[in-house]
């Protein structure tokens, strides 16, 4: 049977039987794939640290028609990001990314923008940016690949600018200034908008990058967090684990 190889970085893995894992990635040029890694919980098995959370990898894979697990036969470590995971925080941070890029992309679809995104996100972690920046640049471009986060530049109405701000739409799906806004429920403070803005035209930022006041990040994870709950239909458990880890927004 054929060999398939790819680059991927892993998601995630839990057992299966007495001596199995199944592991997901995500790959360029597949999209998420989902495998079984045989032996891979014996001790002393062929794959040691390369199915660890995060690790970007070469993989060897075969598949049988109409199977949706691949088999996975190698995995070669490309880069580790494991040393950056030892802090509680950033370990719940990347499985949250982990988590919504499960949740939200079709298996086998390719999705090169959202691996380059995780990639240089993982990098800028790994160079000691800040991760509460990292993490809203990181949901941004999420919604923005996604094709949900809205304008928040006009008034979903009137289309007026919104130079002050606005309230979120109820269904999520723009931004209403003062006059259209009947709910006034979930205002969405000028700042916010700066943040989009900036992360839009931005690389992900390193040790030496830019800093936001922690006000400002608060409010952009407030309404960007919002957002993804709002289109997932629930609270990644991953992302509760974190907000217990972040503390209360101020």
């Amino acid at each position: 049977m054929p060999i398939d190889q790819i680059e991927a970085i892993v998601l995630r893995s839990f057992p299966v039987g007495d001596q199995d894992k199944i592991v997901v990635f995500l790959s360029r040029e597949k999209g998420l794939i989902r495998g079984v890694a045989k032996g891979a919980r014996k001790f002393g098995n062929r794959f040691g640290a390369s199915l660890e959370p995060m690790t970007l990898v070469k993989v060897y894979f075969y598949e049988k028609e109409r199977k949706d697990l691949v088999t996975v036969s190698q995995c070669d470590i490309l880069e580790s990001f494991f040393d950056v995971q030892g802090e509680y925080r950033t370990s719940c941070t990347l499985a949250y990314f982990a988590e919504i890029i499960e949740e939200f992309f079709p298996s086998r679809a390719r999705e090169d923008v959202i691996f380059r995104l995780l990639l240089s996100t993982l990098r800028a972690v790994k160079a000691g940016g800040d991760l509460d920046v990292l993490s809203r640049y990181f949901e941004t471009w999420f919604l923005r690949i996604s094709g949900l986060l809205p304008d928040f530049s006009r008034c979903k109405s009137c289309r007026k600018r919104l130079a002050g701000g606005g309230f979120l739409g109820p269904k999520k799906d723009g931004v209403l200034c003062e006059t259209c806004a009947s709910l006034k429920k979930d205002p969405v403070p000028p700042e916010v908008g700066a943040f989009l803005d900036w992360a839009r035209k931005s690389p992900p930022p390193v040790k030496e990058g830019v800093s936001f006041p922690r006000g400002q990040l608060d409010s952009v994870r407030r309404i960007l967090q919002d957002l993804i709950v709002y289109h997932l239909e629930k609270e990644p458990r991953s992302l509760r684990l974190l907000r217990c880890a972040e503390g209360p927004s101020t």
